[in-house]
């Protein structure tokens, strides 16, 4: 497909040249090309076609890199990578060698800030903004911050420490709501006058002379004010953001570009820091997105011809295998209650809502509130489960010790997408969970297929009770691993070989590796035991014992090798006596790709050709 206008744009500040009329061809363009590599690559569909008006208008408007633009969340970065010549990298999206599918300053300098997690975004542009005045730089700083991130506390933290930031703009990005046509002209209206530089160079003219009116003077002032609130509040039903120092704009159409850039342009000259609200429709341009936005949130590559199926929880996958098994459980236990932070199908949770939907909550991008929720329903008798992505469940660390293990709460913590993640990078690592679990006192299991996820689900919500986890990586289980079945025991040797002097050791999907290196070894001559833990915390009795009698043992794991449970099981070792050769391959998070697994593990050394390798050069070095 040929886009001429696009293809002028080879680096930032390119789109300024083109005229102003070009604009809306320009967005159609951005909008083809996106579902067109998206569909050929996979990636953050919905969110992208959402905002390409916006991020088009504030490149429009803007001089980056001096002016900031930071998103929330990040996913929504798409078009503003193709406006700072980074165009060729979308064929390799999210792949090793290719471009973030997030803002990344590792990629560019007009990437201000790394983001991943949400309602992370205003505090950061706060903070780049009182930069700013500090060292007297000139410029903008833009947060582009939407709906759903409301639901976090940390955007109202922000917003009540706004102070009197000039050259602070928040963006809300509303693609829930309509403009209502009885306030939409009235809106519109005063949009244009409130945006107007003449409008605040009259505003603050006029309160300056009030204020320096005697004795009354302040009191006229607030009683302007208090005037002014009564009028937003029969045009807009809030003053919130008003109340909270921000001057209120909106709504507005996010998808009329040149509008949006006529205002943009006109608050080059601010009085204080503005809250703009501007209304999209999320996948907006390829109709399936619209009327399915979160099934074309993150997708993988896909057919544009055959669009009535995409991918939310994959049939086969831990996510579906966890929903569907506690779905069954609900029927027979009736306190049992699920808790999701905005991601009912990415965690299979839908079949749960389906199922027992007066038991079912989403709280939205809150993972804070729901733990300390869950542990509120747990106080009065109720079993709730919390299925929440591992990467995301770091934020809630300090509910998981306050509100749910001082009290020793029956609250059981899902941990899905636990371990190396493919394809979003560094943000989206499920690796810390083991080393806080642990750090914590939290039971944790970590089952390797479907088979033992739902043995160890029924158990963990049936019989063993108080603050537990059980963690589960992303997608489908593999050949290898299903094969194995489920033991029922907390851990179990999963090869073994007559004269085994080394024992490989893992949990979780990694135990695929360890199988297929001790198939390497055994090509090399060198025989090795495998052990598989589904319980990594504490440590399963008896497991010291087992390898005592072993010269070598080799432990890998998908986590941070820092407080992780090979770090615990070297220490646990040492305690009971054993003095043999310990190897420990773990993650080393001073640098993750955005690359599929087994690239992951290969950059990691946590490929089974890595723990073959290992042991040979050991062996070689002892004999030597």
């Amino acid at each position: 497909m040929a886009y001429p206008l696009l293809d002028q744009i080879k680096q930032t500040g390119d789109i300024k040249k083109l005229p102003l009329q070009q604009l809306p061809p320009l967005c159609a363009e951005i909008r083809s090309f996106l579902i067109d590599s998206v569909s050929a690559t996979g990636g953050h569909l919905s969110s992208n076609l959402g905002v390409v008006e916006l991020t088009v208008a504030l490149h429009r408007a803007l001089k980056l890199p001096q002016d900031k633009i930071l998103f929330d969340v990040g996913h929504q970065c798409y078009t503003h990578k193709l406006l700072t010549g980074r165009r060729a990298g979308f064929a390799e999206l999210r792949r090793n060698g290719g471009i973030s599918g997030f803002p990344s300053p590792k990629e560019s300098i007009c990437d201000t800030f790394i983001s991943g997690h949400g309602s992370t975004a205003l505090s950061t542009a706060i903070g780049v903004a009182h930069a700013k005045k500090l060292k007297g730089e000139p410029g903008k700083v833009v947060a582009i911050i939407g709906d759903g991130a409301f639901t976090g506390g940390m955007v109202y933290e922000g917003m009540n420490n706004v102070g009197t930031l000039n050259n602070l703009i928040v963006v809300l990005n509303d693609n829930k709501m309509s403009i209502s046509k009885n306030v939409g002209e009235m809106a519109n209206y005063l949009t244009k006058l409130r945006t107007d530089p003449k409008y605040f160079h009259a505003k603050a003219h006029m309160e300056t002379m009030l204020d320096r009116i005697p004795v009354v003077g302040s009191g006229v002032v607030k009683a302007l004010q208090q005037g002014k609130q009564l009028i937003r509040r029969g045009i807009y039903h809030s003053t919130m953001f008003e109340e909270m120092g921000f001057q209120y704009i909106g709504p507005v159409d996010g998808h009329n570009v040149l509008e949006l850039t006529r205002l943009f342009n006109n608050l080059q000259e601010q009085f204080a820091p503005v809250f703009l609200h501007i209304v999209t429709q999320k996948g907006k341009g390829l109709k399936p997105a619209e009327e399915n936005p979160g099934e074309f949130h993150s997708v993988s590559a896909f057919d544009l011809n055959h669009l009535t199926n995409p991918e939310m929880s994959p049939n086969d996958s831990f996510s579906t295998c966890f929903g569907t098994t506690l779905a069954q459980l609900g029927e027979k236990e009736k306190r049992l209650c699920a808790i999701s932070a905005a991601m009912k199908y990415g965690t299979g949770l839908n079949f749960f809502k389906k199922a027992h939907p007066d038991r079912f909550f989403d709280v939205g991008m809150a993972e804070e509130h729901a733990v300390t929720f869950a542990g509120g329903l747990a106080s009065q008798g109720l079993l709730p489960v919390v299925a929440i992505y591992s990467t995301f469940f770091q934020r809630a660390y300090d509910q998981m010790i306050h509100d749910v293990w001082l009290m020793q709460l029956n609250v059981l913590f899902a941990v899905d997408r636990a371990g190396l993640v493919p394809n979003d990078g560094e943000t989206h690592q499920g690796i810390y969970d083991p080393g806080y679990f642990s750090q914590i006192g939290i039971r944790t299991y970590s089952p390797a297929n479907y088979a033992e996820l739902a043995y160890w689900l029924e158990k963990l919500t049936t019989t063993i009770q108080g603050p537990r986890a059980i963690r589960y990586p992303r997608g489908g289980e593999v050949p290898a691993l299903a094969a194995l079945g489920c033991s029922g025991q907390p851990f179990d040797c999963i090869a073994r070989q007559p004269g085994a002097q080394v024992a490989l050791v893992s949990y979780g999907a990694e135990s695929e590796e360890i199988l297929a290196a001790a198939d390497l070894l055994a090509q090399k001559g060198v025989v090795a035991d495998c052990y598989k833990l589904v319980q990594i915390y504490p440590l399963p009795q008896g497991l010291c014992e087992a390898l005592q009698p072993y010269g070598t043992i080799l432990f890998a794991e998908e986590a941070v090798r820092t407080g992780g449970i090979g770090e615990q099981l070297a220490f646990a070792l040492q305690q009971n006596g054993w003095q043999g050769r310990y190897r420990l391959h773990a993650v080393d998070n001073t640098h993750l790709l955005h690359a599929n697994v087994p690239q992951l593990r290969r950059d990691q050394a946590l490929d089974a050709a890595a723990l073959a390798q290992d042991i040979l050069k050991n062996r070689k070095a002892v004999n030597a």
